[in-house]
């Protein structure tokens, strides 16, 4: 059967002024399939010398008025398949991106995480909507391999493609595979479309990583008391927080988790760098 999105190789069973119509043999031969579907592949792309019983590989997609037509171009992504693609306008219904195709893809308004404009670049995947029509998803969390070929400990590129108060960040690393920085790890602040270097802390047992931006535990204990410093030189010497400030306050002052702080804090005390008093540090001066 002719596969809508996907690339397959269609036989030549008739051909006419504008082009050729394309069929799969196989229906055929089956007496159980629906009766034989044809699509037309337009002149301008038979290649020269094709005739009729010629095997020909060709994608399925829609045209214009919305019906099938086959093209002998591939496509940057078919069908539950994600890529990185550009927007080359937008409209009343949605964006419209550049998938290497005469007529480009829509991604709706419903299908975006964040708004996008034309020039910008974002993952999405393909898939086939209700009306039997190829659009593109900004959410692709289904779409993407949970076939990792990572380890814990690994370094990972990733793009940031849905931020969630519940669960964390969710991540596509080579924006193909599944990932997350959980809330716990997920300090600072983060946007759609945010290219990180991220390190692997865990593969779970169905394939999809946990991620985190933050290095290991002793390499960025030097990073967060480096940056607490900074910011105690930029407030005067006193920061009013100390190992009993509210987690939240600590997060929003420094981007740092209650846990991250006290270590860091800890290392900058037995360097002889700072004090603690009753709800505050401060930098410890020189005698």
């Amino acid at each position: 059967m002719i596969i809508l999105g996907k690339r397959q190789k269609l036989t030549i069973v008739q051909t006419v002024d504008f082009g050729v119509y394309l069929a799969d043999p196989a229906q055929e031969r089956d007496p159980q399939e629906p009766p034989e579907e044809k699509v037309l592949l337009p002149g301008r792309q038979v290649p020269e010398g094709a005739k009729e019983g010629d095997e020909i590989e060709v994608f399925i997609y829609r045209d214009s008025k919305d019906r099938l037509i086959a093209t002998v171009h591939e496509p940057r992504l078919e069908k539950e398949q994600t890529a990185v693609l550009e927007v080359v306008d937008t409209g009343r219904i949605g964006a419209f991106l550049d998938w290497g195709l005469e007529k480009d893809l829509l991604l709706p308004f419903r299908e975006q995480t964040m708004p996008v404009q034309k020039g910008d670049k974002c993952l999405v995947a393909l898939y086939e909507d209700k009306s039997h029509r190829l659009c593109a998803t900004m959410k692709v969390y289904h779409y993407l391999s949970t076939q990792t070929p990572y380890k814990t400990g690994d370094m990972v590129d990733g793009r940031v493609y849905e931020l969630s108060k519940n669960f964390g960040v969710f991540v596509a690393v080579d924006d193909r595979y599944s990932a997350l920085i959980p809330k716990s790890e997920a300090q600072g602040s983060y946007k759609v479309n945010d290219i990180l270097r991220l390190r692997v802390t865990k593969v779970k047992p169905d394939g999809k990583l946990n991620v985190s931006a933050r290095k290991q535990v002793y390499l960025q204990l030097e990073e967060d008391a480096q940056k607490i410093f900074q910011v105690l030189e930029r407030s005067g010497g006193t920061l009013p927080l100390d190992d009993k400030s509210d987690p939240a306050q600590i997060k929003a002052r420094l981007g740092l988790s209650k846990a991250a702080f006290k270590r860091a804090v800890g290392h900058l005390m037995k360097e002889g760098k700072i004090l603690q008093r009753p709800g505050e540090i401060v930098i410890q001066k020189e005698e």
